[in-house]
């Protein structure tokens, strides 16, 4: 089953990080790369812009209207996720745990099943 591990960030808890616990963070992410590469769980990661580089469209009467920002006005955000592959919720759960992020106060990981899966290789069956 594959599973999204997204990672939420609260800009005023990253400010208030040191320089060492940033350090921290990012070689801890290096390491939770190593690890579901070396355990074949990992299928991909991305890290997003920053929120206030982002756009939100939406069409209404055929006519899309472009406005600033992310879709929701929150103090987290989006900032990027892992898409991994593993046995069971509960072993998503455990990855989860181990993005150095997790450990911070003011952030969390979600973990979402992912129930419908393309990329550019893979045929997609058509209805």
């Amino acid at each position: 089953m594959k599973y999204l591990l997204a990672m939420y960030l609260n800009p005023d808890v990253m400010a208030n990080l040191s320089e060492a616990e940033m350090d921290t963070i990012m070689t801890g992410h290096q390491d939770f790369i190593r690890t579901i590469r070396e355990s074949g769980e990992m299928i991909s990661t991305q890290a997003l812009g920053a929120v206030a580089d982002s756009s939100v469209v939406r069409v209404r009467s055929g006519l899309p209207a472009v406005t600033d920002g992310p879709f929701l006005e929150s103090k987290e955000f989006l900032a990027g996720y892992y898409l991994v592959e593993c046995a069971s919720k509960d072993r998503a759960v455990e990855l989860a745990a181990l993005i150095p992020d997790a450990a911070v106060d003011g952030l969390g990981i979600e973990v979402r099943e992912v129930v419908f899966f393309a990329d550019a290789e893979t045929e997609v069956p058509m209805a």
